[in-house]
């Protein structure tokens, strides 16, 4: 079978390899579409230090089962599914307190197992033991399933800033994440939900697709006075950082109103993670700092049944669709913030 495989930093090679069997407690599917994101391009660009090369990368994963490994119940050849992506391993105090998105031990597809950027691939026994594998609703396709992995992460992040009915959300980044977040927002009750990149292009791009109340472009205008201006001076009730700025994180804590909360859910880059904190801000605003770091395997079947619900509609967010052996061109896609949403269908 096709799969393209991680060798080093900038060496993603198009390889064939046998097929893999399922063993007891795994099963096998055909990938019948896995979406690429911008930490596919970041792996490309440098690696990552827990990917041992060579590795099938892939972590946005939707196929249908053709084999069952020795000693799993309750699914069959045929059946239409989706992967979580961040697998918590079910055993540490955190993930006994519930807390599996920051679960210490926590292992990922297509970085300690071979993902999805294959034909066929094993859905190891640690998913299926957190309830990890989703069955994909009737009516929602193979290409819209594969990006409930990312819509889960949007979701937990979401819950944690507690977005809700009347809040005036600002979502700065405009890629499929921020996207999503737009969406989301609505969907959970949001007055009002404003979108800002630094990009126009990138931004029109978007805006087009998910319809903001406004769209402000913060390469040509002063984020934070615009906002202050489109809530009348108040703030916003919740800001969301969706891109790996950390002047970003720096405005959200000007631009959020009374009360606010504040989700840092773009991560920063490694040699460069600290911003400054006006922590009076903070304290005479009693504003909430959140982060967000992944989903948890209920995350992603919440998420599954919002797109199957047309709460958060996606289908609309893939503006390409491109086979296993241009991998490269969509990772090149992605770089380049020339589209929505990616995916690969092998």
């Amino acid at each position: 079978m096709k799969v393209a495989r991680f060798h080093a930093p900038g060496d993603i090679r198009l390889e064939e390899v046998p097929e893999p069997v399922a063993r007891p407690g795994e099963v096998k599917i055909r990938v019948r579409n896995c979406s690429t994101c911008g930490t596919d391009v970041k792996i490309y660009r440098f690696g990552h230090h827990h990917i041992r090369p060579p590795r099938v990368m892939g972590h946005e994963i939707a196929g249908e089962i053709v084999e069952i490994g020795e000693g799993v119940t309750g699914w069959s050849p045929g059946d239409r599914v989706q992967v979580i992506a961040a697998i918590p391993c079910g055993q540490c105090e955190e993930c006994r307190r519930g807390h599996l998105t920051v679960c210490p031990d926590q292992e990922s597809m297509g970085y300690h197992y071979d993902g999805g950027f294959a034909q066929y691939m094993v859905v190891p026994a640690k998913v299926l033991a957190v309830d990890g594998l989703n069955r994909i609703p009737d009516g929602v396709g193979f290409a819209e399933a594969s990006l409930a992995e990312p819509l889960a992460c949007v979701l937990n992040g979401q819950e944690l800033a507690r977005v809700g009915e009347g809040d005036d959300v600002v979502v700065v980044g405009s890629g499929p994440i921020g996207c999503l977040h737009v969406r989301l927002a609505r969907s959970r009750g949001a007055a009002r939900v404003f979108l800002a990149d630094l990009n126009a292009e990138r931004l029109a791009m978007a805006a087009d697709l998910v319809r903001p109340d406004a769209a402000i472009c913060s390469g040509e205008t002063d984020l934070v006075d615009e906002v202050l201006k489109l809530t009348g001076g108040r703030g916003a009730d919740v800001v969301i950082t969706a891109a790996a700025s950390g002047a970003a994180q720096q405005q959200a804590l000007q631009m959020a109103a009374r009360q606010g909360r504040i989700s840092f859910f773009g991560g920063l880059p490694k040699d460069d993670p600290i911003i400054a904190c006006d922590s009076n801000l903070v304290h005479y605003r009693e504003l909430t700092i959140v982060g967000a770091n992944g989903s948890s395997p209920a995350h992603n079947a919440r998420a599954l049944r919002l797109i199957a619900e047309g709460a958060v509609p996606v289908s609309d967010l893939i503006t390409h669709r491109l086979g296993l052996d241009e991998v490269m061109d969509a990772i090149d896609v992605v770089a380049r913030g020339a589209a929505i949403k990616v995916t690969i269908e092998p």
